[in-house]
């Protein structure tokens, strides 16, 4: 398992690409950038890193699209500030990384928590967002099995699966920052609160939700997210939590390009308003 994750960062370190960090909020955030074209954030979900989450799909989209793909508060390149994490700060944070780029208005992909933090800042700072992809986001408590809050209330780091712990360790900022990521986002998940109806129907960009059929995710989740956004569509995939884009931990010496679903991405992105 260990060796498809060296050989999942091997192709994305062959790739030219830039990086950096950037001060935003108080916080030195990591960043990369691959690609030339119209610019696509990418936004990992918990207990993860761009690698991890994105390795598998950079270089595919990475062919026609500048990616923008970031490392949150307390994950991977980036350090920790004094605080706890809110999806509201994470979007916060990507709006100012953007700021500081220079970039005013970007598409974006979000998967799990990063799915959560994509629909924040698309209620938050919906002027920077194009297109909104969700890929298997939480938005309301009943949108996952009732286990799930269980399991997270008693979460511990020797749960959290060893592909994502080594993940964190080959970029790590912080030697104990393992750790510390760990029971931030577990004590997020524990008290998440769902967010307002108002606040999800407000969101005005075309949105493609994504799920796989045997998800953390719910169907029925993510079919009332698609009614409750004005412009939106909605796919489920065959597959896991992330399969679909080749999440790490879902690989399989069997997985191919081909079942990842960049070109059903890359269809929506050229998609316009009244299409």
């Amino acid at each position: 398992m260990l060796d498809r994750f060296v050989q999942t960062a091997t192709v994305i370190d062959s790739l030219a690409f830039r990086n950096g960090y950037t001060e935003v909020n108080g916080l030195n955030m990591y960043y990369e950038i691959y690609g030339q074209g119209k610019p696509i954030v990418l936004i990992h979900g918990g207990g993860s890193t761009i690698e991890t989450n994105f390795g598998k799909i950079i270089p595919l989209l990475a062919v026609n699209r500048q990616i923008i793909a970031v490392e949150l508060q307390a994950h991977g390149r980036t350090g920790d500030r004094n605080a706890d994490l809110t999806f509201e700060q994470d979007a916060d944070d990507v709006a100012a990384l953007l700021n500081n780029l220079n970039i005013g208005n970007a598409d974006f992909l979000g998967f799990s928590n990063g799915g959560t933090t994509a629909l924040q800042i698309a209620i938050r700072h919906p002027e920077i967002v194009d297109h909104l992809i969700l890929a298997s986001a939480l938005a309301k408590r009943n949108g996952v099995p009732d286990w799930f809050w269980g399991f997270m209330a008693k979460s511990k780091l020797d749960n959290m699966p060893e592909q994502l712990k080594a993940g964190y360790k080959k970029v790590a900022a912080y030697a104990n920052g393992l750790q510390i990521m760990h029971d931030r986002d577990a004590k997020r998940m524990v008290s998440f609160e769902d967010i307002p109806d108002k606040q999800i129907e407000s969101i005005k960009a075309l949105t493609l939700i994504i799920i796989g059929d045997k998800d953390i995710i719910i169907p029925e989740h993510a079919i009332e997210l698609q009614r409750q956004i004005k412009s939106a569509d909605l796919a489920i995939i065959p597959g896991g939590h992330g399969e679909y884009i080749g999440e790490f931990t879902t690989l399989t010496p069997d997985t191919k390009e081909s079942e990842f679903v960049v070109p059903m991405i890359e269809k929506f992105l050229n998609k316009k308003k009244n299409e």
